[in-house]
């Protein structure tokens, strides 16, 4: 988490008035209340191929974990919160890793290809989207001010490119809302505000198309997913406050697999759950823990070809690997 807004990586369930009061006055560390990871036994339905990583900041180690994507090659990126950009195979395996231009305490979140192949990174605290190749040569740069003008950043939590090119980024601060980039760099079209309403958002944290073009959006600190279409109308919302099947905790980040499923990594519910592309729920995984099958707070996933999830259990400084 960031220093402006629910710093540090704790969450509690905040009333609608506390939480505006909060995101309003900038924010300030709190700890984790009795309605963080939910501790009530939940719908297991899938099962764990491997667990890996160990902790630390060396090289093919992991401190925190905050950004996965997973390239057309089987090489899994990973963003932790040291700054730097590491990649492993899917088995576990290092394979390289390189520093971001500048430091800060959090680091960078949300990662996701670009059709030309390289890596986007949301480089959350310096407003800016970096293109690296995936041998860690940085290629290109979105950077802009930070502000709440079109053309401005909040803090850029995750950005994902359209079928046409564009990009879209979520982004939160006093503006929670989406930002479209055409492929030139120029910002050219913005939706949202912060608040409750549909088509208002309150930390969104992650961003996805699916098969239709789509956008999807986790609305995090509202507890839902909302969808979009290209143009910021808003097509449907899925989701409330719970632990029970179809309903999220603290959504962080999301994915779709090759049968057009959608997979949310839950921060506060401390799991993955998976979706039908009607939003029905099809079961989650996970639990508040350290053993394999458990997570702690985890951040993000990242889906391969063969449709296993790596999450990254980010309290326990790992990955997991499962099939839902």
């Amino acid at each position: 988490m960031t220093s402006s807004a629910m710093s540090g990586d704790s969450h509690r369930s905040l009333s609608r008035r506390e939480l505006f009061a909060f995101m309003a006055a900038g924010g300030a560390a709190f700890a984790l209340g009795s309605s963080g990871c939910s501790r009530k036994p939940r719908a297991d339905a899938g099962k764990v191929e491997l667990v890996w990583g160990d902790r630390g900041n060396r090289p093919g180690h992991l401190q925190k974990p905050r950004g996965a994507v997973v390239d057309s090659e089987d090489r899994i990126y990973i963003s932790d919160q040291t700054d730097r950009i590491q990649v492993f195979s899917t088995k576990g395996e290092f394979l390289t890793h390189w520093r971001l231009p500048a430091f800060d305490v959090d680091g960078p979140t949300g990662l996701n290809m670009d059709s030309d192949g390289n890596l986007m990174v949301a480089d959350t605290h310096f407003y800016r989207i970096l293109f690296y190749t995936p041998e860690g040569e940085l290629v290109r740069k979105i950077e802009t001010t930070q502000g709440t003008e079109l053309g401005q950043f909040g803090y850029v939590r995750d950005v994902v490119q359209s079928a046409d090119g564009y990009y879209y980024t979520c982004e939160y601060g006093a503006h929670d809302r989406v930002q479209v980039i055409a492929p030139d760099g120029e910002f050219i079209r913005e939706w949202g505000s912060q608040g409750y309403e549909p088509g208002q958002f309150y930390r969104p944290e992650g961003v996805a198309f699916d098969r239709q073009g789509r956008l999807f959006v986790a609305d995090s600190a509202n507890h839902r997913i909302q969808i979009f279409t290209t143009t910021g109308e808003l097509l449907g919302i899925w989701g409330e406050e719970g632990d029970s099947l179809d309903q999220l905790r603290y959504p962080h980040d999301l994915g779709f697999d090759s049968g057009g499923n959608l997979y949310v990594c839950e921060w506060g519910n401390c799991r993955v759950q998976k979706f039908s592309s009607q939003g029905k729920s099809l079961g989650a995984w996970g639990g508040r823990g350290g053993r394999p099958g458990k997570l702690s707070f985890p951040w993000a996933l990242a889906i391969d070809e063969r449709d296993r999830i790596h999450v990254a259990d980010s309290g326990n400084h790992r990955f997991q690997t499962i099939v839902l």
